[in-house]
């Protein structure tokens, strides 16, 4: 299976660079979890559909990849990012 990675308008690898930020341990899991989609050993990784064929794939504490299914052959990687609780309804005052 062919992965490709999500570029911005200037060449930069956005998905890598956000692996490249993480922790040791992180960037290790997130490298074999490319692997893993890379090698179609989903059985190997937690993902799951989020909406038609956009699918969410997770990792160690918390982190997510977005990625979408065009065909057998080829996976997009769309965003990765990690997971944060929504705090604002905590700072909600209401008078």
């Amino acid at each position: 299976m062919k992965v490709h990675s999500y570029f911005s308008e200037t060449g930069r690898d956005l998905i890598m660079e956000y692996i490249d930020s993480l922790t040791e341990d992180e960037r290790i899991d997130a490298l074999s979890v490319l692997e893993c989609i890379e090698k179609d050993e989903f059985e190997e990784i937690f993902f799951k559909r989020w909406e038609k064929k956009i699918y969410e794939v997770y990792f160690r504490k918390h982190n997510r990849i977005f990625y979408v299914t065009v065909d057998k052959e080829n996976i997009y990687l769309l965003h990765a990012c990690r997971k944060q609780k929504n705090q604002t309804e905590k700072r909600i005052k209401i008078l």
